[in-house]
């Protein structure tokens, strides 16, 4: 039963643009989330990052910032870098969901770098019934995404990248649901990104300062029937800076902090008798024109009389930021700890959890470990506690030094 509930809130991301919401809902501080297809790909996949509150965007350059940002790529020490992830996902719920993740990339010169990866969710058996309970067939649900990008430098200190990515989700296995046939849905979708780091001293400490940018998932919608109907991929911005400092000739330590927000339509407040929208703005909009419209299209609030509350929609626009915080420690670039946060308002999901890592570095090879441990309110348990994940990064490219 646990796997249909699984799966069914897997599709249901699809559909979510029509939610309505009524009054009491809204004035009750109920969830108005913003829900995408194919959510897999916002999904944190190496240690690292995991460990330190889900901060990528502009951290040092590794193995896995084709994730993160690709334009850190050209910024890389080694040619050549790989890394290995296992995410066993939502493991409070079912045993056999995991995300599997393989990134890496190869420097052209000392200023252009190409990255690559690719990522497989697989959702675990699920057991199909018709109406009568009787079991029609058992399916295993899985995405797929596959990207490539190209970092280059523009200066010592600035790089931009351009990505490209395949996207597949197959959830049904071709199954018929009240009569209309499913299909997987697929999409291409490309990311821009920059990145900026600049040394300088700290307290006399040598030190370097990051910014990063990156506009992620920008492609076509998605649909699991041949009907008109198509819905958002996770279309994301996220924006942060990173501090480095070198305590010592063994000591070094990183703060960091991400800002994202989703670049897709808010859900609207519609009226539950004549479905009509009250507050907010026609989801049903192309893809330009919803990334803008992301921006200014929250609904807000409404009083009992219907009448919007004064400064309600800014108020909601804000609350779907969410926020990363970390921290990374090195000694002697051999032995790493981290320890980070992220928070995401409860209106918009109540994502609320600290996270612990730590890594091991020895010559070529390094193994990363993080570890989740939820601080949301919300009742019930949360299905992302005691989240584990698993990195091994291969650094070929120290091979030759």
């Amino acid at each position: 039963m646990k796997k249909f509930i699984i799966f069914f809130l897997s599709v249901s991301c699809v559909f979510s643009a029509k939610a309505q919401i009524d009054y009491d809902e809204v004035l009750g501080g109920n969830l108005n989330t913003i829900t995408t297809a194919v959510p897999f790909l916002l999904i944190s996949p190496d240690s690292r990052s995991g460990a330190m509150g889900d901060v990528g965007v502009a951290t040092s350059p590794d193995a896995s910032s084709m994730h993160w940002n690709p334009a850190k790529l050209s910024f890389t020490q080694d040619n050549i870098g790989i890394s290995v992830s296992i995410v066993p996902w939502l493991r409070e719920l079912v045993p056999d969901i995991n995300l599997q993740y393989i990134g890496g990339y190869y420097k052209l010169n000392n200023n252009e770098a190409i990255g690559y990866e690719l990522r497989y969710f697989s959702l675990g058996d699920i057991t199909f019934t018709d109406n009568s309970g009787q079991v029609i067939g058992q399916y295993k649900p899985n995405e797929m995404a596959l990207g490539t990008a190209y970092s280059r430098k523009l200066s010592r200190d600035l790089s931009i990248a351009i990505s490209a990515r395949y996207i597949y989700s197959n959830l049904t296995g071709g199954q018929t649901a009240g009569g209309t046939e499913t299909v997987a849905g697929q999409s291409i979708s490309s990311d821009i990104s920059t990145f900026y780091t600049k040394p300088t001293t700290i307290g006399a400490k040598k030190s370097d300062i990051s910014v990063g940018m990156n506009i992620s998932n920008m492609g076509n919608k998605i649909s699991y029937t041949e009907t008109i109907t198509r819905d958002f991929i996770p279309i994301n911005l996220r924006l942060g800076t990173d501090i480095t400092t070198e305590m010592d000739d063994y000591n070094k330590i990183s703060f960091a902090i991400d800002f994202n927000k989703l670049l897709v339509p808010s859900p609207p407040l519609y009226d539950n008798e004549t479905g009509e929208i009250i507050a907010g703005k026609d989801p049903d909009v192309g893809i330009v024109t919803g990334i803008f419209q992301s921006f200014g299209d929250a609904p807000g609030e409404i009083d009992e009389n219907g009448v919007p509350v004064p400064g309600s929609k800014f108020k909601e626009e804000m609350r779907e930021i969410n926020v990363s915080a970390g921290m990374e420690y090195w000694y002697s670039n051999q032995f790493a700890l981290r320890a980070g946060y992220f928070h995401e308002h409860d209106t918009k999901g109540g994502r609320k959890y600290l996270t612990f890592g730590s890594g091991v570095k020895y010559n070529v090879f390094a193994l990363d470990f993080s570890y989740l441990i939820s601080t949301s309110n919300i009742g019930g348990t949360n299905p992302l506690a005691n989240t584990m994940r698993f990195t091994l990064v291969f650094d070929l490219g120290a091979i030759g030094s």
